[in-house]
């Protein structure tokens, strides 16, 4: 498999993972609704509402990561980063990847490895500590080796875009699949515009 289509693999796992634990917001948004209506309004709060959001937050959070990482949607020193041309840009990328990213992911994915195997390994798997309703918690500490392997495949892919760039002087943008809503608006505008205006 050549460098462009390991990309668009791994853009695309990425991409089908993001989108898919995405919908967890969604469900996070009813259980706290639930959660706010029972206890306020019939002052019979739930056992388990606390304990769930944070796994679900959780989940959401670290399943994200690779496809915030195909986007170039985490954080960086743009200051000055923004400044230097690209293959500049690529090799300081690909040494940040080797020498910090894949040591990071891999101990990421190791250390979750460990702390899974031996939450399934107790009887019935391990439950939450923190609240009286005793929420399964071994599923969520799986999600870790999950986002870690989806992180590790994803930096590979961003290794061949710098590979790539150092190479032809430019960055292979991944696909655009997510538009902000006040660029959408914008657009909108712009052709209202240009239909009142012929």
């Amino acid at each position: 498999m050549d460098m462009v289509r390991f990309i668009d693999f791994a853009d695309k796992l990425s991409g089908f993972f993001g989108k898919a634990f995405a919908w967890l917001i969604v469900m996070m948004t009813l259980g706290m609704s639930y959660e706010v209506f029972v206890r306020y309004l019939l002052n019979s709060p739930t056992p388990w509402a606390l304990d769930v959001s944070f796994i679900m937050y959780g989940t959401l959070f670290m399943m994200g990561g690779a496809y915030t990482l195909s986007r170039g949607g985490h954080v960086r020193g743009d200051f000055l980063y923004r400044l230097w041309k690209p293959r500049t840009q690529a090799r300081v990328d690909l040494v940040l990847y080797i020498f910090f990213f894949f040591p990071g992911i891999t101990a990421l994915v190791l250390s979750g490895w460990k702390y899974s195997a031996r939450s399934w390994s107790y009887p019935g798997g391990e439950v939450s500590i923190n609240s009286p309703a005793g929420i399964p918690i071994y599923q969520f500490k799986s999600i870790m080796v999950l986002a870690g392997a989806l992180l590790f495949i994803q930096g590979m892919a961003q290794v061949c875009r710098c590979i790539l760039c150092i190479r032809e002087g430019y960055w292979r943008q991944a696909a655009e699949d997510v538009e902000e809503t006040e660029d959408l608006l914008i657009k909108q505008s712009n052709i209202a515009e240009s239909d009142a205006h012929p």
